[in-house]
């Protein structure tokens, strides 16, 4: 791949980033589910739910039902809550959980095309405020991402538009290269997974992160540069899949305690 030092410089050279498992190790989204679980917004048992579907995700892949079924949750989660309020917990989540866990590799790729000068942006399908924030502590250009619906500064429940996600990111990748003046055939773009080939080939230098075995095979068709950052690739995947059992066993523990308190009587007794 090409050295982000050696080709074209300036804001007419774009970079842009997915973040989940490209920039943050894991899904930031569900990070931040966490954090709200833990400041009341929602039951134990939506909590396993969450981590199900992370697991599922980790083993097998997204698919357009998950994702739709995830979206529609979320929006019913957030309904009602105030944007600072999230903005808040967002920033806390990011100081407590998600500054750790950015790979290095990828903090150094950022920070050369910061040097040369070029419009750097994270493109995800998390909400727009947590991308925007990430974006903004790690001094890029800016964020694209899911707008949620809001009024008077609370969570309506519903989209501006769809969630940005696949084809959705190269759409909106064109549009921003057409406001901003960033010539597409110079610019670069990174991603893990095959829903992000739509903003990969839309570039002149793609490269894929940490790629899903399906990204992988890809860009070996199509002689795209890979960049592997996790420690080893057979490590990482398990690894990842034990993190995703043990963030499901931990959960289902949660839920399974809140079941025994509730069998049992004040004393302790048991009521069945």
């Amino acid at each position: 791949m090409r050295d982000p030092g050696s080709g074209p410089g300036g804001p007419g050279t774009g970079a842009f980033f997915d973040v989940d498992n490209t920039i943050i190790r894991g899904a930031s989204a569900f990070h931040l589910a966490v954090g709200l679980y833990r400041r009341g917004f929602f039951r134990k048992l939506e909590l396993v739910e969450f981590a199900i579907h992370q697991l599922r995700y980790r083993m097998f892949g997204e698919n357009t039902d998950q994702i739709d079924e995830l979206r529609s949750r979320a929006l019913s989660i957030m309904k009602g809550h105030s944007v600072a309020e999230v903005t808040a917990i967002a920033e806390d989540v990011y100081d407590e959980v998600l500054s750790l866990r950015i790979y290095p590799g990828t903090q150094r790729l950022i920070d050369q095309h910061i040097a040369a000068g070029h419009s750097v942006w994270l493109v995800t399908a998390t909400p727009v405020e947590i991308g925007s924030l990430i974006a903004r502590r790690l001094g890029v250009t800016g964020s694209l991402g899911t707008i949620a619906e809001h009024e008077d500064g609370f969570y309506t429940g519903r989209l501006v538009g769809d969630m940005l996600h696949g084809r959705a990111k190269a759409d909106a990748v064109r549009a921003l290269a057409e406001q901003e003046g960033i010539d597409l055939s110079i610019s670069y773009a990174y991603g893990d997974s095959t829903n992000d080939v739509a903003i990969l080939s839309e570039v002149g230098v793609p490269c894929a992160i940490n790629p899903d075995r399906r990204l992988r095979r890809y860009a070996a068709e199509v002689g795209w540069p890979v960049r592997e950052f996790r420690n080893r690739r057979r490590n990482a995947r398990r690894g990842t899949t034990v993190a995703s059992l043990a963030g499901l066993a931990w959960a289902g523990g949660l839920v399974t305690r809140t079941l025994l308190r509730s069998w049992r009587g004040p004393g302790g007794e048991d009521v069945l």
